[in-house]
């Protein structure tokens, strides 16, 4: 009798740990389907607007509206990652831009992290997400343009930063690109990119360091070429995976162009307006991917970085958070998103579209 008791009690207690650990795995499944929207509301002049509940906003699908199923809109701190651009082409800007990064660094609580990222002809990760902001600017002022290796691998690094250094980190993240926008080597296409973005609740943040816009004896631009947004960015005959075997760059010191002797007056004007249409395509490139993520793009040309950076860390601190549970789906898709917030004269940022997931049973 006294065996059966514990028999049955072992069974019972079987039976609860099945339901259980099926009760745990469904709500994993579930939670992972949770689409979580960063959304920024401000008036006309930028300032962001506080103390809106969860009532004020609607969160729609391609038009239909979604139960709002998460709400946060207390400050939290940031993950940032801060991409400075060091390929040869911003050989006339990088001091600025380092500086700039070295201001965003001391804007910086001693709860947010950040970590430093270069790209050229590769990646390279100068510091790990620390709150240190001495490691943080020793890795800033560490950061600098290769000798004799060409390459910008601008889409990459965006790439590489949110499904690797960011992947599985929670809470408000957001990505900081000082660069001349200019893209020569990714294996990541422009469309692949943004379409990749669509899956992420990262804010990109650019801010656009013109370059060549005076001619120098020192061939197209510095480091000779640079890539076409939205048009692969590849040299013929580079190497795979993002690097040039052999160099084909210049010293960063080396004198000399790419025509003997100086440019004619007509050379001269067709390399000046080939520079200018650069400058729109990389413009037009950083504004779609700032836009595609909720965020924004700036040009230090606008001045007042400072002011841009402290702006930046406030929309972050004080984002509004929304989720929604899609519904169910037997395959993958990519659905337009809008978020509308009942207030006069609010302006509402948020991501565009996101890819959903096949339901899971």
């Amino acid at each position: 009798m006294k065996a059966r008791l514990i028999s049955a009690a072992i069974a019972v207690l079987a039976c609860v740990a099945f339901s259980h650990a099926q009760a745990v795995d469904e709500t994993i499944k579930v939670d992972t389907r949770l689409v979580s929207i960063p959304v920024i509301v401000s008036d006309h002049d930028g300032r962001y607007i506080p103390n809106l509940s969860q009532a004020d906003f609607k969160v729609f699908q391609d038009g239909t509206e979604q139960p709002i199923a998460f709400f946060a809109a207390t400050e939290e701190p940031v993950t940032v990652a801060i991409l400075i651009d060091t390929s040869q082409s911003t050989h006339s800007v990088l001091g600025d831009i380092k500086e700039s990064a070295k201001s965003f660094i001391k804007l910086l609580s001693p709860r947010d992290r950040a970590m430093i990222v270069s790209f050229d002809y590769d990646t390279h990760i100068l510091s790990p997400l620390t709150s240190d902001q001495k490691q943080l600017t020793s890795a800033v002022k560490s950061a600098e343009i290769p000798d004799r290796m060409v390459g910008t691998l601008l889409r990459d690094a965006v790439y590489q930063t949110v499904n690797s250094s960011f992947k599985g980190i929670n809470g408000r993240k957001a990505i900081i690109v000082l660069t001349d926008g200019k893209d020569a080597g990714s294996q990541i296409r422009t469309p692949d990119l943004l379409s990749r973005m669509e899956e992420s609740d990262t804010l990109v943040y650019t801010i656009m360091f013109q370059t060549g816009g005076r001619m120098q004896n020192r061939g197209f631009g510095r480091g000779g070429g640079v890539g076409f947004p939205g048009r692969g960015g590849r040299f013929p005959g580079g190497g795979g995976g993002g690097r040039f075997p052999g160099g084909g760059g210049r010293s960063r010191r080396g004198g000399g162009g790419n025509f003997p002797g100086s440019p004619s007056g007509e050379q001269r004007k067709r390399m000046e307006e080939r520079q200018k249409e650069q400058n729109a395509e990389a413009a037009e490139f950083l504004k779609s991917l700032s836009d595609e993520t909720g965020a924004r793009a700036f040009s230090s040309k606008d001045g007042k970085l400072k002011k841009t950076f402290a702006d930046i860390l406030e929309e972050l601190r004080f984002q509004y958070r929304l989720g929604f549970y899609p519904p169910d789906e037997t395959q993958p898709n990519v659905h337009q998103l809008k978020v509308k917030v009942d207030r006069e004269n609010a302006v509402v940022r948020s991501r565009g579209s996101y890819r959903s997931q096949a339901a899971t049973k």
